[in-house]
């Protein structure tokens, strides 16, 4: 079988080919600076939605990308709450969607500080505040103290993806990682995330999360490259996109000699897909920044208010007058008059159908 990077004679002293990355290496630091200076132009409630919906995105479909599924509502809530922006409809959450949340904004907010074994430990510790992943104990809040294999397959027929470091080998291998982390300012901070991203999949140096570990650490260096905590891409979104191809270059770069450049432009591609996906999310917080400029006005109570909001923030499912009354806790006939009041002002329009199955939907989209 092939050896895995780790045991070639010059790990970990990567290479790669400039002249293959360099060209979307500048795409991705040119996009960077056009979405910083569009943010930049847009009012601090907007810019602070626009954050709001990036992390709340970031932490659901990192966890998805390992086949966890958070409440999205939740973990829009949590994150609210520990920014402090002012929001209608908070609702409780519970330890697991808290724990992620604490890691990404760590992170993301506190990003100039080093990365150091205590921090990781900290984050490991919040992902499993239970000591258990699923139904298995796990080793938590420090590095693993087993061998470490990536499977898949049917219980006695698993196929062996991936064998990570000896578990004697993490602590002194994490410290060189830390090391580089730290103290090596001579690469740019978006290669640096994707050498980082890389390195620490190899290592895989706790019993469970590592991917939303690294996904993190990315996350952290790209803040740093930006020089802000505003975020307005989510990278975890675009790598769940793209999980298929995300594993499988782990899984062929696992194996070279010390030459990451493959992985290098997989990473680059993938934010800059991240980046231009994030057009769509500006124009959405325009639109609704313009929405509330024109209403400014207009004589909404709290429940309205409420309920437009969670429409251009994507409503999941049919809006009905049964729900309305759920989530604002009115009566039916309370959340009938809000709708007609709204539908009178031009603000909700009813969709085809009738009787029982009447939905409504924002006019303007």
């Amino acid at each position: 079988m092939a050896k895995y990077i780790y045991e070639q004679e010059n790990w970990p002293n990567f290479t790669w080919e400039e002249r293959s990355i360099n060209s979307i290496f500048g795409e991705v630091r040119n996009l960077q600076g056009q979405i910083t200076g569009k943010m930049l132009s847009i009012g601090f409630s907007s810019k602070e939605e626009a954050t709001l919906n990036t992390l709340t995105h970031d932490v659901v479909k990192s966890s998805e990308i390992e086949g966890e599924r958070l409440n999205f509502n939740q973990v829009r809530s949590s994150i609210a709450r520990r920014l402090g922006i002012e929001t209608g409809g908070l609702v409780p959450s519970n330890r697991n969607v808290e724990g992620v949340v604490e890691m990404i904004l760590d992170a993301t907010q506190n990003y100039i500080n080093p990365i150091t074994e205590e921090r990781l430990f900290g984050w490991h510790a919040a992902l499993f505040p239970s000591g258990y992943s699923g139904i298995y104990k796990i080793e938590v809040g420090r590095y693993r103290t087993g061998e470490m294999q990536v499977v898949s397959g049917a219980y006695g027929k698993e196929k062996v993806h991936y064998q990570a470091v000896a578990p004697i080998l993490v602590s002194p291998e994490m410290k060189k990682f830390l090391t580089w982390l730290n103290d090596d300012n001579s690469i740019d901070n978006v290669l640096k995330a994707a050498i980082a991203h890389f390195w620490f999949i190899i290592i895989h140096p706790f019993d469970d999360g590592n991917g939303r570990i690294a996904r993190a650490i990315s996350d952290l260096l790209l803040t740093r490259a930006e020089k802000s905590p505003d975020r307005f891409y989510s990278l975890s979104s675009q790598i769940l996109v793209e999980r298929k191809q995300y594993y499988e270059v782990l899984q062929k770069v696992q194996h070279s000699n010390g030459d990451i450049t493959e992985w290098l432009k997989w990473f680059l591609y993938c934010l800059r897909n991240a980046l231009l996906e994030t057009e769509s999310t500006f124009k959405s917080v325009l639109h609704k920044a313009e929405f509330w400029k024109t209403h400014a006005n207009s004589s909404l109570n709290e429940r309205q208010r409420l309920m437009i909001n969670k429409l251009f923030d994507g409503f999941d499912g049919k809006l009905k007058s049964s729900i309305w009354a759920k989530i604002t806790k009115c009566s039916t006939d309370t959340a009938l008059r809000d709708i007609k009041d709204l539908m009178d002002k031009g603000i909700l329009r009813q969709e085809q159908g009738g009787g029982r199955s009447t939905n409504y939907q924002l006019s303007e989209i």
